[in-house]
């Protein structure tokens, strides 16, 4: 009698904390350059309580913004490319780390004292990256909500942070911290890459 033919097995879904894991490392990881700029202004300009909280503030809120609508173009657009979302997500997220891992994200924003109108437009600067990383937030399987606070919650405290600490320590840690990040979205786009292609 022949034998019927096996059926394969179907794919678990990953453990409930994996996403959130991923999501946290991803909002570190896009915290990076707005971090090198916080610490460089800490260092140069050495703003004051005000100033610190304004930058961390525009940071973190334009960071949050934009990977919501880089949610919104990818939940979109992934939708009818979804037998090969994860090697878009693979690509844009290894961009994104490879560009990270010159250090030199950031640099034009750090020559000057961010107020003002300068710092709505380094805000917008240093958060293009998380609207490219955002269109692959539909790959993570986390809300896109609990997604962008983290990532404008973690970017707010660590831009905060940096300020903070480039006032006692100078700026001498912001490029390793982007190299860093650059590592993290590398690694996240390899997983993405990874899972879904059954490999893992």
């Amino acid at each position: 009698m022949p034998s019927l033919p096996r059926s394969p097995m179907p794919r678990l879904p990953p453990p409930p904390t994996e996403p959130m894991i991923a999501a946290l490392l991803l909002a570190l990881a896009l915290a990076m350059d707005a971090f090198a700029v916080a610490l460089t202004q800490g260092a140069r300009f050495r703003p004051g309580l005000g100033g610190g909280i304004a930058i961390a503030a525009t940071f973190g809120l334009f960071q949050a913004a934009m990977p919501l609508a880089g949610w919104g173009i990818g939940a979109f657009a992934l939708a009818y490319v979804a037998a090969f979302d994860h090697w878009i997500a693979f690509a844009l997220l290894a961009f994104l780390g490879v560009r990270m891992l010159g250090g030199d994200v950031g640099e034009e924003e750090a020559d000057h004292a961010l107020t003002g109108r300068a710092l709505l437009v380094a805000g917008i600067a240093t958060s293009i990256d998380a609207l490219a990383a955002g269109i692959t937030l539909p790959t993570l399987d986390i809300g896109p909500f609990t997604a962008v606070a983290l990532i404008g919650g973690i970017t707010a405290a660590m831009s905060g942070a940096g300020v903070v600490l480039g006032r006692i320590a100078g700026d001498h840690l912001g490029e390793w911290a982007e190299r860093a990040g650059g590592v993290i979205l590398i690694g996240l786009g390899c997983k993405i890459l990874a899972e879904h292609s059954g490999w893992l």
